[in-house]
């Protein structure tokens, strides 16, 4: 199944976390916080303008970036979880 945001809408697939603290202690799966960090999947083609234009979207496929604590809705699509969110829920594009 293909999903395809529309206006300013951004599918992000959440990176994995940390199984490890700095000090080596392994965390338990109860004890890890969601990541707020993600991968890019599809963003949408941008919002509609009074003027009838649309903006152009800061992000694009396979950007990783960071994102607010709450951002977006949870969907599960083949198994995998996304989160769809508007792009100014993503604070963020990690550059490396």
């Amino acid at each position: 199944m293909k999903i395809r945001p529309l206006a300013d809408k951004v599918i992000v697939q959440r990176l994995q976390a940390e199984a490890k603290t700095a000090g080596g202690i392994v965390l338990p799966d109860s004890a890890k916080e969601k990541p707020q960090r993600g991968k890019v999947i599809s963003v949408g083609p941008g919002k509609v303008l009074d003027d009838g234009s649309r903006s152009e979207m800061q992000v694009k496929k396979g950007d990783e970036v960071l994102f607010t604590s709450y951002a977006g809705t949870e969907v599960k699509i083949s198994g995998q979880e996304y989160l769809i969110m508007d792009e100014s829920d993503i604070m963020a594009v990690v550059e490396n």
